[in-house]
């Protein structure tokens, strides 16, 4: 089974990108199972039920969330309908939605679980905690389980992975929008890479425009954020894990730029 993991994808730029590129690549990769962290598809910051549909228009299977996704209005009711979205799952008891789910393709039951580091977060639930007592029961449906650890900094993210490894599928990185270029298989057969990338606009400070970034860090003063504009990038992750065992075998970075 091939997965495609698609990093965060930010505002309308990052909503083209992935409708631009993603039919050819699950083709050219032939992914049988494709996830995109979507906490930032609208205008930067949350969800809402259009963005949700422009990404799985464009044949995401599942999106994850992290820390932003609760930025829009109809973030709760959309995360309470619709189970093709998942929220952390360490956030507590009562909140809106659901941290993860079992899914079907190519003929096999895929599980997905996302989660919220705490180094530089919010002091959720332990994702260490979550993540054993989640695995344990994922793997009463299905041996696949990809992880989505959306999390700042990737001691922890890499700790997870160790926590986790044969355990889970894969772990992959999330939150901090610059892939990083550690993807390994672990010794019992889980993936890991500390973050899957962004996609979105190339020319910004992960994906936001420069000139509000830079008036912040010269003046420490309140700034506008907003999505820069420019050509686009997709950034992700191609695993490949044995339906039946649930181990993975490879993770090789997937990139696409416009000029």
């Amino acid at each position: 089974m091939n997965v495609l993991f698609i990093g965060d994808v930010v505002g309308r730029p990052g909503r083209r990108a992935v409708a631009q590129w993603l039919p050819a690549l699950r083709r050219e990769a032939a992914a049988d199972f494709v996830v995109a962290n979507g906490e930032n598809s609208a205008g930067g910051f949350g969800i809402t039920p259009a963005t949700f549909q422009d990404l799985t228009a464009a044949g995401v299977d599942v999106v994850t969330g992290g820390n932003h996704i609760w930025h829009t209005r109809e973030a709760p009711v959309l995360l309470d309908g619709e189970p093709r979205l998942l929220r952390p799952a360490n956030y507590p008891p009562g909140a809106p939605g659901r941290g993860a789910g079992v899914f079907t393709a190519a003929g096999a039951r895929v599980a997905v679980l996302n989660l919220q580091g705490r180094v530089f977060m919010d002091p959720l639930l332990s994702p260490f905690d979550y993540a054993r007592e989640e695995a344990e029961r994922l793997r009463a449906e299905t041996p696949v389980i990809l992880v989505d650890m959306h999390a700042e900094a990737t001691s922890e993210k890499a700790a997870l992975a160790w926590h986790l490894d044969g355990r889970v599928s894969a772990v992959v990185g999330t939150h901090t929008h610059v892939q990083t270029a550690d993807e390994r298989i672990l010794p019992a057969g889980t993936a890991f890479i500390s973050d899957a990338g962004m996609t979105g606009p190339r020319d910004s400070v992960i994906g936001m425009s420069r000139e509000g970034v830079l008036q912040r860090f010269l003046t420490l003063l309140p700034a506008r954020f907003e999505v820069a504009d420019g050509p686009v990038q997709l950034n992700a992750v191609l695993i490949e894990i044995d339906p039946g065992s649930g181990r993975a075998s490879a993770i090789r970075r997937v990139n696409r730029a416009e000029a």
